[in-house]
């Protein structure tokens, strides 16, 4: 009998004792005559287990004991960390706000100042990825950094110890205008049904005239997490997904009776980074004719995974089932598609999200009989990519001019109002600092670009004055996608 699991057939267990009698003589073999010593630990949890999981689909995996530990950390929402956050471009780290009571913040690290240096590694060698890697990596241990901070002659050291930090799934909470929310779901926790309660509090429920929900780069998460955000917009008993597994009967889930849903219009932002429980709420809404989907086609995993734990602190996630959305539609790509990698960025890695295993792109019908395709990820009501960038805005960004420009603005001032604006006098100041740095573009470009430069310049000073989610409100007011979805509100 396997471990944990119920007795096979006899015929079944028989076969898979000559197949497991066959793989320990390989093994021994193997540790008897390679050149080097054999580890047992390496050969099964790098080699044995994993080449199992390989033949069946891309998204069952193995969790070592450390990776069993991030990801029941990553459930909870804590992370170890400095608690600052960053702004990184080529060669350059930049402090843009740090969290009160985290090791950055009781160190004495402060908004513009720039770490050059982290246990003896120079950043400014390193290339952008690299560069990310190599920070996420310091985050586990304790770390010397070498600053450069404005006004400062000399570089000041720095010694941080990391320690749990909260890592909230509910990221940004604004308005975007008078009565019109904004709300940012970074992924789906165990905590996060409850934050998202807390930022609507915050806006005001009852104040609330629209609201745009952004589940932009959302890599998924925890389905009941999912679950409960979509049904707070549903009708008590509606259907918020349905799965479907090889053993045991299908299963509806509902949104739950006795609930109050929210009445207020609703857009839900996805792109292609979108997937798994954030396409889940994203589809439920749309097929009950909730909420108007915008912005680009989501990702498309439809695999329901559990996770199974195993002796000496490991675990397998397994593809146990699939979802499908309250109309009937996959999510999931077809079986050749699945080879397309999942996105790189947050989140747990076992996620729930709607589909069949390679069901075709079929018409569907939403309860108001509106027809809507299935299959191989969500297709947004309203289309919009976001704005790509022209080689002049290219230069702005990869020579980190803006955020340069506002470290010298704001520590040549002792307060920026909360009404601050970017004024034509320092939109030449602007213009003057690039020329400085050879950046000299034509009166027409800089003409073309001028309200993207005044954004920018807002958004890079309010980073570093208020924090990063003042800065993100100056930020949504040029973002296309965003500015969709309050047309999509239609609010007049």
């Amino acid at each position: 009998m396997l471990w944990g699991q119920s007795p096979l057939p006899k015929d079944e267990e028989k076969e898979l004792a000559v197949l497991l009698k066959q793989f320990t003589t390989a093994y021994h073999v193997v540790e008897e005559n390679f050149a080097d010593p054999v580890s047992p630990e390496q050969a099964l949890y790098g080699g044995a287990i994993p080449g199992l999981l390989r033949t069946l689909d891309p998204f069952s995996s193995f969790l070592d004991p450390d990776q069993f530990r991030a990801f029941q950390q990553m459930q909870q929402s804590v992370q170890k960390g400095f608690g600052s956050v960053v702004s990184v471009s080529p060669g350059r780290v930049i402090v843009l706000q740090t969290l009160p009571s985290t090791p950055s913040a009781r160190a004495g690290l402060a908004a513009g100042d720039e770490i050059v240096e982290i246990n003896g590694y120079r950043l400014d060698w390193m290339e952008p990825d690299a560069l990310m890697d190599f920070l996420r990596q310091t985050r586990q241990n304790q770390a010397r950094l070498m600053v450069r901070r404005p006004g400062v002659a000399t570089l000041m050291p720095f010694l941080l110890t990391p320690a749990e930090v909260a890592s909230p799934s509910v990221s940004r909470a604004f308005f975007l205008r008078p009565g019109v929310g904004y709300i940012k779901i970074e992924s789906f926790e165990e905590k996060t049904a409850e934050e998202f309660r807390k930022a609507l509090d915050k806006l005001g429920t009852e104040k609330l005239r629209g609201l745009v929900l952004d589940l932009r780069d959302n890599p998924g998460g925890v389905l009941p997490a999912a679950i409960e955000v979509a049904a707070a917009f549903l009708k008590p008993g509606q259907v918020v997904l349905s799965i479907r597994g090889r053993s045991g009967p299908g299963e509806a889930i509902k949104a739950p009776e006795g609930s109050q849903p929210l009445g207020f219009p609703l857009a839900v932002l996805v792109n292609g980074r979108s997937a798994s429980a954030a396409e889940i709420v994203a589809w439920a809404l749309e097929d009950h004719d909730r909420a108007t989907i915008v912005g680009e086609p989501s990702f498309g995993k439809g695999l329901v995974q559990r996770v199974f734990p195993l002796p000496e602190s490991t675990a397998l996630a397994l593809t146990t089932a699939l979802y499908f959305t309250p109309s009937g539609r996959s999510i999931q790509k077809s079986l050749a598609q699945l080879h397309r990698p999942m996105p790189e960025r947050g989140g747990s890695p076992i996620a729930a999200a709607g589909g069949g295993a390679a069901s075709a792109s079929g018409e569907y019908r939403t309860d108001a009989g509106r027809p809507v395709k299935g299959g191989g990820g969500i297709t947004p009501d309203v289309l919009v990519s976001p704005e790509g960038l022209t080689p002049f805005r290219t230069a702005l960004e990869t020579s980190s001019s803006f955020l340069k420009f506002a470290q010298r603005y704001t520590a040549d001032r002792r307060s920026i109002p909360q009404d601050f604006d970017v004024t034509p006098e320092l939109l030449d100041d602007f213009q003057a600092f690039l020329s400085e740095r050879q950046i000299r573009p034509a009166l027409s470009e800089w003409s073309a670009n001028r309200e993207y430069i005044r954004n920018r310049l807002k958004t890079e000073i309010f980073n570093l004055t208020f924090g990063v989610e003042k800065g993100d409100e100056v930020e949504a007011q040029r973002d296309r996608q965003v500015q969709k979805a309050l047309e999509a509100l239609d609010l007049r």
